[in-house]
């Protein structure tokens, strides 16, 4: 590292240049999978604190794909569900979305989730309604209608009382309200003018006994796990698919950017390796050299980068959906490293092929 260090310090101007590009890349990336993360939390914040080891959904009709949304099952399928071999618990969970207004004519729009009492087997962390005619807001459903415990909200005519509340959870871009599964059913049976589905979607824990595709079979439903669930829910899938492609596209310029600049700065050195290959060195150690130069470069940049992107993401308002997480902070710096890493490494392939006595003739010339 001794010639490296040296030609960092000679060399400021150059490696300055490199270290901006580098921070810059770095930052667009952090901005990007904070911006990502906080999306996705707005879509599914509300089903992934679930210990389910599968969702059932009712299966798609022909022509349309698996939605949350469109889901309805049937108490026979969820019956199907319950008496399976190797299921110990079923709690079924209604969705759907509608306006809801509180005092001062204070309206939102928000997602419903009826639940049974039973719920938080499923769920501990989240505070459910224990009797009919009651609310449980998330905080973002509590912001938007600056409703408190003891206040009355209506919902599609029906008037109800603020009992809790509880969590952070949104769906769809949307904050939670958490009703009893009777008083679901009252309020969607009201907006579709015709009888309730018993459930959207069933929570299930289970073993790994049971033959889940048989039964998805026999129940008319479709399993997945929680995670592969997550996929049914449109926005969270369009978005998550655009933004990791443009943050995937990131990623990958920044190592053709930092292998570029990489590869110009070995052409311009080419000089000083054959001199060193004349003296005796190794081709190990001119590539430890070469790569240590670059790492310096990638950990300094990278690092401030990181670091300026946790600032402002943690100074930026609640209503702008940005996360700052070791996925959105230590996550992007070690890929960014890596990578960089990779684009040096192949910029090194005339340091390992260089002829000290071609090189030094050619300098001569």
């Amino acid at each position: 590292m001794f010639v490296a260090l040296r030609d960092l310090r000679f060399a400021r101007g150059r490696f300055i240049l490199i270290g901006s590009v580098v921070l810059l890349i770095t930052l667009l990336v952090g901005f990007l999978g904070g911006l990502t993360q906080g999306l996705a939390n707005a879509n599914i914040s509300a089903l992934t604190p679930f210990h389910a080891d599968r969702v059932v959904l009712a299966q798609p009709g022909m022509g349309k794909t698996l939605s949350f949304i469109d889901s309805q099952l049937s108490e026979e399928s969820a019956t199907a569900w319950s008496a399976a071999p190797g299921v110990t618990a079923v709690e079924p969970l209604g969705i759907t979305i509608s306006k809801v207004t509180a005092a001062h004519d204070r309206e939102a729009t928000v997602s419903l989730f009826g639940v049974e009492k039973t719920f938080t087997s499923i769920s501990p962390e989240q505070t459910v309604p224990t009797q009919d005619g009651t609310l449980v807001l998330s905080k973002r459903a509590q912001a938007a209608l600056h409703a408190n415990p003891g206040d009355p909200v209506t919902v599609f005519g029906h008037e109800f009382t603020v009992a809790a509340v509880s969590g952070s959870a949104e769906f769809s871009h949307t904050g939670v309200i958490w009703m009893s599964l009777t008083d679901w059913r009252d309020i969607v049976a009201q907006q579709t003018v015709k009888a309730a589905p018993f459930a959207t979607a069933l929570a299930v824990q289970a073993d790994s006994s049971g033959d889940f595709t048989a039964l998805d079979a026999r129940a008319n439903t479709t399993s997945s796990p929680l995670l592969l669930s997550l996929m049914a829910i449109e926005s969270f899938k369009s978005e998550i698919g655009s933004l990791g492609m443009m943050l995937g596209l990131l990623l990958g310029i920044s190592a053709l950017v930092i292998g570029a600049f990489f590869t110009v700065w070995t052409i311009q050195r080419s000089g000083d390796i054959a001199v060193l290959k004349a003296l005796g060195a190794s081709t190990a150690s001119l590539v430890r050299d070469a790569l240590g130069q670059a790492l310096v470069v990638l950990v300094i940049g990278v690092g401030l980068g990181i670091g300026i992107t946790a600032a402002t993401g943690a100074m930026l308002p609640a209503a702008v959906p940005f996360v700052v997480s070791p996925v959105t902070t230590i996550l992007p710096a070690v890929a960014m490293v890596g990578l960089g890493l990779i684009g040096a490494a192949f910029a090194l392939r005339s340091v390992i092929k260089t002829d000290p006595l071609t090189a030094l003739n050619g300098q001569n010339n």
